[in-house]
């Protein structure tokens, strides 16, 4: 029983970081596109914040991956 309430406490962590990793994701979008938009012609700044950016979508990747069962066919 003990085991079952800590695979579902994990999962719904995960959960919970998956949906804050997401809200990154996209506000990250959002601060990358504004600085193209205003002209800001930061290459250095805009490069860093598309790593990050990468850097979050394989955490959200990892994450999936682990709240997806394996299935065998």
């Amino acid at each position: 029983m003990s085991d079952d309430n800590d695979t579902q406490s994990e999962t719904e962590d995960l959960q919970r970081l998956l949906a804050e990793l997401r809200t990154k994701h996209r506000q990250m979008d959002i601060e990358i596109a504004a600085l193209r938009e205003n002209g800001a012609i930061d290459m250095i700044n805009i490069a860093r914040m598309k790593k990050l950016k990468l850097r979050l979508k394989d955490r959200i990747r990892k994450i999936k991956d682990k709240l997806t069962p394996d299935i065998i066919a």
